[in-house]
């Protein structure tokens, strides 16, 4: 009887550590989670605030003074954008206060949806 204890509590001693690590390796593990290209289209409250200082129709260029940019980590400020529609600029004009989306594409800055203000 002794020698069955002594046996269980090695078996039970050396294989703690493989649980352990399984445990520690999926901690935090979303098997839920859907792929990023299955990520839900973002969302009006992801649209930052601006205001339109000039449009550039030629060049395909937007001036946005804006506030903080959360999906590009980017604090507020006033600069120029590309816009991926040229149409875009034709919802806007100088002085709007606008909602914008914008992406870094290519190592550009660019606008890809935009709206005046509510």
């Amino acid at each position: 009887m002794k020698s069955t204890t002594t046996l269980l509590l090695a078996a039970a001693i050396i294989s703690a550590p493989a649980f352990s690590l399984n445990a520690f390796a999926d901690k935090g593990h979303d098997h839920d989670a859907k792929p990023m290209a299955m990520a839900a289209p973002a969302a009006a409250g992801d649209m930052a605030d601006g205001e339109v200082r000039k449009v550039d129709k030629d060049a395909k260029k937007i001036t946005l003074k804006h506030g903080d940019i959360k999906n590009l980590d980017m604090p507020g400020m006033t600069m120029v954008f590309q816009v991926k529609d040229p149409a875009l600029l034709e919802k806007v004009q100088t002085g709007d206060k606008v909602k914008f989306r914008a992406e870094k594409a290519g190592g550009t800055l660019m606008v890809t949806d935009i709206q005046i203000a509510q």
